[in-house]
Formats: C-alpha cells, sequence, structure tokens
C-alpha cells in the first residue's frame, strides 16, 4: 500500500481508558481505547457504503479486522503501529476538512486512532493532525 496522507482523528471504543467512557467494542469486536488500534473507512463493503472517502476524492485499500497500518504525525514525525478494530472515520461528513501544522497539512478524515494510539503520536487535545498512513 503506498502511503496516503490525510487527516489522523481519534474515538473511544471499549472499556473505560483515560477520557473514554465504557462503549461499543467496534465493528471487529476487539475495539478497546487502550489499545493500539484504528478504525479504517474501507474495512468492509458495508463499511465503505457508510465511510464513502471516494466522495472526497480519496482511494483507500480495502482492509480488514486486523490489519496493521502505520500512521506518522506530519507536524512531529512520530509514528504509531495500529491494528483495525472498527470502521471509520465517517469520511464523507469532513470532504474538504483541513489540519495543519506550519506548512505541513492534510485533507479528509482517513483513520481514527483510539486514545491511547493517537497519544502516542500527538496530544490528544489537538483532536486533529496532518498524518500520513502506510502498511510498512
Amino acid at each position: 500500500m503506498a502511503a496516503v496522507t490525510g487527516e489522523v482523528s481519534w474515538f473511544c471504543c471499549g472499556s473505560a481508558w483515560g477520557p473514554c467512557a465504557s462503549t461499543g467494542r467496534g465493528a471487529c469486536g476487539t475495539c478497546t481505547s487502550g489499545n493500539y488500534q484504528h478504525a479504517w473507512p474501507n474495512a468492509s463493503a458495508a463499511c465503505l457504503a457508510i465511510t464513502r472517502p471516494d466522495t472526497c476524492g480519496t482511494s483507500l485499500s480495502r482492509r480488514t479486522c486486523g490489519f496493521v497500518h502505520y500512521t506518522t504525525n506530519l507536524c512531529n514525525g512520530a509514528r504509531v503501529g495500529t491494528s483495525i478494530a472498527d470502521c471509520g472515520p465517517q469520511t464523507d461528513l469532513f470532504c474538504g476538512e483541513r489540519a495543519c501544522c506550519g506548512s505541513s497539512c492534510g485533507t479528509n478524515r482517513i483513520i481514527d486512532l483510539t486514545p491511547a494510539a493517537y497519544s502516542a503520536i500527538a496530544s490528544l487535545s489537538t483532536g486533529l493532525r496532518p498524518c500520513s498512513v502506510d502498511s510498512v
């Protein structure tokens, strides 16, 4: 998979952790906020029908539960490996949204990390960061 540039955000799932209350376990049934996991917009045909990154001009490979992606924060170069545990983010709701730090920018939400994973590359208070996602 070639690297894809966009925005990274974070979401809560599973048992309570940090800022998160207990919630559902995600589309894969394994999601936990305290684990290094993520939601991917093309985790299944049903997921892609909801998230529709293509309507924003973003093409994302089909990757299913457990697949590992590596997300790099373009603001500081920090990188984290996470496995797919849910469907999301709903990219089509954020078409054209842009996050920047200096001259590094990302457009359209392409990956949601659990709070544990996001906090490994950025402060949760930032909410969104420009990122690069790959599988190497």
